[in-house]
Order: structure tokens, then sequence, then C-alpha cells
């Protein structure tokens, strides 16, 4: 499986205008060969096809001699990266969806590059990358694995690389099993009874992001103090987002390191953000976010995450499958039938484990 490592490096003043010139560039040749199939299509009703555009790159080094200071790899995964995003279009096309055309990227919409099989090498506290030089890297824990790719990226200032490592998947047994159900007053509530709280991130910074974006709604457009003010809003939205993936994780490895089976309810989250008066809460707490960081280690440690249908998992009853009907006020689950109360969310917990045994006996 693969697995990516994220450090931060510490590039020199000369190693940080190359990065950024390199960034420049390919946001100036992604444009280009977007522009280049939109016209490719119009004028002639021709699709062109990232092999063929692939094929330009040494023409173009021989025109545009800018393009010599630039890895030959990072520039073939620019074309990459456009005919992902072509198929993605074309695919949220078939299902019906929003289908969202490739767009050209203005310099805040251009943060990385990558090398896709080499250029790059990691010795020590050091890592060298292709045209750039040997930079300082914060290796705060060790990689394990083949390195495949290295991206580098650069954002509010700072500048980290990402590891693509391939590694083989070790089997951490213990043999039990858990639901989780997500919610907003506790973050994660399991069949067993464990509460993992929500911390709010969002809402305990609200105050200083509305004092953050009067500051740079005051500012005049264009201008230096403008810039720095957007800086500085931008890198309280990342402090926030480390906050609440660093919580994900705490809480991800928790549920992996203990059960071998973990059931999470299929949540389809874009919808449900539509709804005004839990939008932001909804984001506040990330379900997504654990869902995700839960499947990958889980993965990487030969175990299972399954999502099952969310529907009715609060209303039915965990004990006698009786729907008994309340509202989102009602906190405890009472069944007239059987008599088994319980809290409403470790009930909707022992539902979504139930349907996740029986829906890997099915497929079986």
């Amino acid at each position: 499986m693969l697995r990516t490592y994220k450090f931060r490096i510490e590039p020199t003043k000369e190693q940080r205008e190359r990065i950024n010139e390199t960034l420049m560039y390919c946001r100036w040749l992604y444009n280009a060969l977007l522009e280049q199939r939109i016209t490719a299509y119009k004028k002639c009703g021709v699709s062109l096809t990232f092999y063929s555009q692939k094929k330009e790159l040494p023409a173009l080094k021989k025109v545009c001699e800018e393009y010599k200071d630039v890895h030959s790899q990072v520039l073939q995964n620019v074309v990459e990266r456009l005919d992902k995003a072509y198929q993605a279009f074309f695919r949220r096309l078939k299902r019906g969806e929003k289908a969202g055309f490739p767009r050209f990227k203005g310099m805040n919409r251009y943060h990385s590059f990558t090398y896709p099989q080499s250029g790059f090498s990691l010795e020590g506290k050091y890592i060298t990358l292709s045209k750039v030089g040997t930079v300082r890297i914060k290796l705060h824990r060790q990689v394990q694995g083949i390195i495949k790719t290295c991206t580098v990226i650069a954002k509010n200032g700072r500048y980290y690389v990402c590891l693509s490592c391939e590694m083989e998947t070790k089997t951490q047994s213990t043999g039990k099993k858990i639901g989780v159900d997500l919610g907003l007053q506790h973050l994660a509530i399991t069949s067993d009874g464990d509460f993992y709280h929500v911390p709010k991130y969002l809402r305990k910074s609200e105050r200083q992001l509305k004092k953050l974006q009067r500051i740079v709604s005051r500012r005049k457009k264009g201008s230096n103090r403008r810039k720095k003010a957007v800086v500085l809003l931008a890198k309280k939205h990342e402090y926030i987002a480390n906050q609440r993936r660093n919580n994900a994780h705490q809480i991800s490895r928790q549920l992996v390191n203990r059960y071998d089976l973990i059931a999470f309810e299929d949540l389809k989250i874009t919808n449900m953000v539509k709804n005004h008066h839990l939008a932001k809460s909804i984001a506040d707490a990330g379900w997504n976010q654990l869902v995700q960081f839960t499947t990958y280690k889980a993965e990487s440690a030969g175990k299972r995450v399954v999502l099952v249908d969310p529907r009715n998992t609060s209303q039915q009853c965990s004990s006698c499958d009786e729907i008994v009907k309340k509202t989102l006020a009602v906190r405890t689950h009472r069944c007239p039938s059987c008599g088994f109360e319980c809290d409403r969310d470790v009930n909707a917990a022992k539902n979504i484990l139930k349907r996740a045994v029986q829906q890997l006996q099915n497929v079986s």
C-alpha cells in the first residue's frame, strides 16, 4: 500500500526563489495546455490526449529556454494533472453531478509540483531536489518503505515535502468489532459506550477570524498591507484545520489500535451541509476526515472499515429491531416492546455494527 509522509523543509532564500519560479512556470504551462485543449476542440473538434501534449514538451524547452530550469518529470506531471482534471470532469458528467470544467490557475491557485519518479533523494537531515538544491528537512519521524514520489508544497509562506512511500501491510489483530455513530454533541459515539468530544475549533476561533476578516476588508485591494492581512487570515484558518486534523488522527489511531472491524454510517455530507442551521457545525466536526483517516490507518494495519446505510439507525431498537420514533431533542432510546433503554447515539452505533456484520456476511 501507499502511505504519504509530510515534512516541513527550510529552504534558503535562493532555494525559495527557485521553488517559486518552478511553481510559476508550472502554472503557466498548465494554463497554456488547457488553452490548447479548448482551442483544439472548438476550432478543429479534436480532443487532445495526455500523450499528444506530453510529446510537445521537448520542443517547448527549445522555444522557451526558461523551462530548462525545471526538471523534465515535473513538467510531465503538469500534463498529467490537467489530464486527470479532464477525466474527473467527464466522470462527473456521466454521473449527472455538477461537472465543474477545469479552470485556469491564478497565482493563488497553484501551490505544488511533483517529482513522480526521480529527481529527488533523501539523505539524513537533507533532501536533494533537482533544479532546486539540497534543502534542510525537519524529519520528525522515520520514513518507512520505498519512496515513490515527492511533492513540494508552498503554503502561507511555509514549505513542505510530501513523500509517497510503498510499504507492506502489517496485521495487528485484536478480534474486536465496533460501530461508530458520528454526531454534533459528541464527535464519535461507539457501540461500547465510549464518547469522543467535539472540540469545536472553528467556533472557538470565530472572534479572532472575524477580527482578521475585518482587517482584510478595510485594506485597499492590491496593496501590500492587504496581502499581509490575507496571509494572517490564511494562517489562522490553516491553524484551525491543523487542530481538527490532529484530533481526527488521535481518535482514528485509538479506534484502529483497539478494533479489527470499524463500522461508520455512509453519510452524504455534501447534502447535509445544505441545512444552513447545521452546516457550520457539521463542517467544524470533520466527520469525513475522521472516516478517511480511520480507513487508511486500518488498511495499513490489515484491518477493515465498513460503511453502512444510515437510514433509521437512531430510530431502530438495537435489541429487537422495532422502530421507535423520536425527535432530535430526545436523547435516550426507550423501547416499549422489549424495554431496552440506552443513550440514543449508543443505540445507533449498535445498529451500525449489526448492519456492518450483516453486510459482510451477505458479501461472503
